[in-house]
């Protein structure tokens, strides 16, 4: 893949923080700065001008919409979780593991222990992926 796109593609990947405002919206909709702000879930504060300028920069990314009709302008995310996080993990998949989402799915289950109903869910994927027994 050439350096070029590699480099537009991770612009358009969220920051850590840029994703905590993302998961606000994904969970209430559209929010104005404000609401956005208040309803941050941070160990370290973070003031309402630093939110404006990711909000503007994620706008910038394509990350969120600005609904600007009203006095207060109203963000919402640009795309369903399902869909960034599906973009994410195959970003992911591709840089660090050539690829292969085996490899990925492998790492992250010899890394962090999985729940026995976390193992059943995998395995029901798996059945359904390969057409094995329901």
């Amino acid at each position: 893949m050439p350096i070029r796109s590699l480099s537009r593609r991770r612009r358009t990947q969220p920051t850590n923080a840029e994703l905590e405002i993302l998961r606000v919206l994904w969970q209430r909709g559209s929010c104005t700065v404000r609401e956005v702000h208040q309803l941050l879930d941070r160990s370290t504060p973070v003031g309402y001008t630093t939110v404006l300028k990711l909000l503007q920069i994620m706008t910038e990314k394509g990350l969120v919409t600005r609904d600007a009709s009203t006095r207060s302008h109203r963000y919402a995310a640009a795309t369903a979780q399902d869909a960034a996080q599906r973009r994410m993990i195959l970003d992911l998949a591709e840089r660090a593991f050539g690829g292969s989402t085996v490899l990925l799915v492998l790492y992250a289950l010899s890394t962090t222990p999985a729940t026995t109903q976390g193992l059943a869910n995998v395995r029901q994927l798996l059945d359904k992926i390969v057409g094995g027994t329901p």
